[in-house]
């Protein structure tokens, strides 16, 4: 698989940095040369969020860690983060979550009332999501080599689509949704990390995504692919759409339209004073959908039906125009390339 960021690649340091975390274009090249070449597999031929047990599996497994700081924010905390988080990546995978395990690594001096918090949170979360926590681990680690607490959730789920979401299926013409406001979930986490004032109405929209998900899989085979829009945010996703998808090799291209992503104005607010762009921000409640454009107003009334979905929107078209490109038209009638996002973006927030 190319890098997606061909002729532009960042230069090889030779260690690790915290922007290879970000979920942009540092993350995604780190990914795509050292990690998933040494597993790549029948099982697992193209990065994805969840992937079957077994080729043709009914059952498919997912995998993810959270190290948010603060652990508390407004809108959720890290324990409601992880169950969630690792049953959207199920959804979007159009399966149905099943069971999680959870492990705990915690710093020595983290309070136990805090604990206790994290673990009653989850714990509502799982039940909510209508998921069984059959196992775990716990590690402590000395003080000031941890984070307070990190959590990694691992979900299992069953396959309600007999075939699998993937860029692959994408084709020209195919319609991308976003399925509510972005950008709440990374400004509210950067709020609550810097005590911004500007920031106070800002709330994370951390929610269970499988009404949504389930929701459009009813559309069959006129549902290409969905993404949950977390790291990197929305800009990312639509870069790995626009690197990946056509049978040809060359990839699409997305032409989108920044006056239809939904924003809310405490997002707007806070990113024009901030200097940040909304479609860059991580999300942990709004998904990415690509779907035939026949099916369009079928896909927007599900969603608008859904209390997760009512502000859905159509954000753009696949085109065979400009392959590998997003190309977005702005709010001041001009047309720009949306890069994956680089640099070093919110740290910490997933």
């Amino acid at each position: 698989m190319a890098p997606l960021w061909a002729g532009a690649a960042v230069r090889d340091t030779g260690f690790i940095r915290l922007e290879h975390g970000s979920g942009g274009a540092l993350s995604r090249e780190l990914i795509e040369t050292v990690i998933y070449p040494a597993f790549r597999s029948d099982a697992y031929p193209e990065l994805s969020d969840a992937g079957p047990i077994a080729p043709g599996a009914d059952l498919l497994v997912t995998t993810d860690g959270y190290v948010v700081d603060p652990p508390f924010f407004p809108g959720g905390d890290i324990g409601r983060l992880a169950v969630f988080g690792t049953c959207n990546d199920l959804a979007v995978s159009a399966a149905e979550p099943v069971c999680l395990a959870l492990a705990l690594i915690i710093e020595e001096g983290f309070p136990l009332d805090d604990l206790r918090r994290v673990i009653q949170s989850a714990a509502e979360a799982a039940r909510a999501a209508r998921v069984r926590v059959v196992t775990g681990d716990t590690k402590v680690v000395p003080r000031g080599t941890g984070g307070g607490v990190y959590i990694t959730t691992t979900g299992i789920g069953r396959r309600i689509l007999p075939h699998s979401l993937s860029v692959s299926r994408i084709g020209e013409g195919d319609t991308v949704i976003v399925s509510g406001p972005i950008g709440a979930h990374g400004l509210a986490i950067l709020a609550a990390r810097e005590s911004l004032p500007v920031g106070s109405g800002l709330l994370s929209d951390t929610a269970l995504l499988f009404p949504l998900a389930s929701g459009l899989c009813s559309l069959g085979g006129s549902l290409r692919f969905m993404r949950d829009a977390t790291r990197g945010g929305v800009a990312a996703v639509l870069n790995e759409i626009a690197g990946s998808g056509a049978s040809d090799g060359l990839g699409w291209g997305i032409e989108v339209d920044e006056e239809s992503f939904p924003v809310s104005p405490e997002v707007r607010t806070v990113s024009d004073l901030l200097g940040l762009n909304p479609l860059e921000v991580a999300n942990e409640g709004v998904l990415v959908a690509v779907v035939a454009n026949s099916a369009l107003q079928e896909a927007l009334a599900i969603l608008h039906a859904l209390p997760g979905g009512r502000a859905a929107s159509m954000v753009g078209r696949v085109s065979a125009r400009n392959p590998r490109t997003v190309t977005m038209r702005t709010r001041m009638g001009g047309t720009r390339v949306l890069d994956y996002p680089r640099g070093l973006l919110l740290p910490r927030i997933c």
